[in-house]
């Protein structure tokens, strides 16, 4: 897949299907929109293209207003290649880009940049400044510029009952069985393996201490998480804390995972934690005993998801 970040000096070989929007987390409701893009552009020999923007139109219209994402822009581009866009586009979203007219938008940047033939969107697309063009707007144009827009029916888009909105509320929830059902995959959380205070070694259960890079990406809700990583081509089972750690004097907010039956040093290391579910809440407990005696709790309570959902 062509990745443009750039598309000033962007030069298209071919004609392109195009779709449009910001795609957090393409759910099931957004891979049925690209389903059709790749499909219609194998049929007329186009370029299957998506058209994308960041930071977040929000992050930039709504500052009061703060967002956080499902996927990190890389991770969003990484899952559209493996559904078969071969161009994505990531259009620097800012004020300047806001206040561009919709005849401006049609004109410099679909026809004439990214050679739409096709545009195949949503039956709620808006644009322009002030989003004050939709899709009778993009019809006209289409007219104009000689592309076709295919429009996606409310029917077809209401009958998933999914957005990326109800996917943020359920992951900030801990529902993590809702949002893996509207995602069609499991939610996953990267960062670096970095030097925490070895408190889990003493405990039983060394752990794995996770630094988040992204500001932007969401973080589920505070509590212990049965997951998942692939650590040298293996598929490793284990369960993940993210908390306050109240039990524990002066330790602080913390993202840390224990892996069951593994062995090796992490550190430095970039992992990638798949989410399975939710097991329960941050409790602060009296003693260091009384925390090892539910951390037992936790890791049964773990395997006994984990082989009930041997489809992860």
């Amino acid at each position: 897949m062509q990745l443009i970040t750039d598309i000033a000096h962007f030069h298209p070989s071919k004609e392109s299907v195009l779709t449009i929007g910001t795609f957090d987390g393409i759910h099931v409701g957004h891979q049925r929109i690209i389903a059709q893009v790749v499909a219609t552009a194998k049929a007329q020999g186009l370029t299957p293209t998506l058209l994308t923007f960041f930071p977040h139109p929000r992050m930039v219209l709504d500052p009061s207003s703060p967002i956080a994402l499902i996927q990190t822009i890389e991770e969003r581009a990484q899952l559209l290649e493996s559904y078969g866009i071969e161009q994505l586009v990531i259009q620097p979203f800012n004020k300047e880009f806001a206040a561009l007219s919709a005849q401006d938008y049609v004109q410099n940047l679909l026809v004439e940049k990214l050679r739409a033939r096709v545009v195949i969107i949503g039956y709620d697309h808006r644009f322009g400044k002030g989003r004050a063009a939709g899709i009778e707007e993009l019809k006209a144009f289409g007219t104009q510029y000689h592309f076709q827009v295919e429009e996606i029916p409310v029917q077809e888009v209401d009958s998933c009952s999914v957005s990326s909105t109800k996917i943020r509320h359920a992951l900030t929830e801990g529902d993590i069985q809702t949002a893996t059902h509207y995602l069609g995959y499991p939610f996953s959380l990267a960062g670096k393996v970095v030097h925490g205070q070895k408190l889990g070694r003493t405990l039983g259960y060394p752990t794995a201490n996770l630094q988040v890079e992204s500001p932007y990406k969401i973080i589920p809700k505070i509590g212990v998480y049965a997951v998942y990583s692939i650590i040298a081509g293996k598929k490793v089972y284990g369960m993940l804390s993210i908390g306050k750690n109240p039990t524990i004097e002066g330790k602080g907010e913390s993202i840390e995972v224990h892996f069951f039956d593994f062995e090796g040093d992490l550190y430095g290391r970039e992992i990638r934690l798949y989410f399975i579910d939710f097991i329960r809440d941050e409790i602060k407990f009296d003693s260091l005993e009384a925390l090892k005696a539910q951390l037992k709790k936790d890791e049964d309570n773990c395997k006994l998801l984990i082989v009930n959902c041997v489809s992860y």
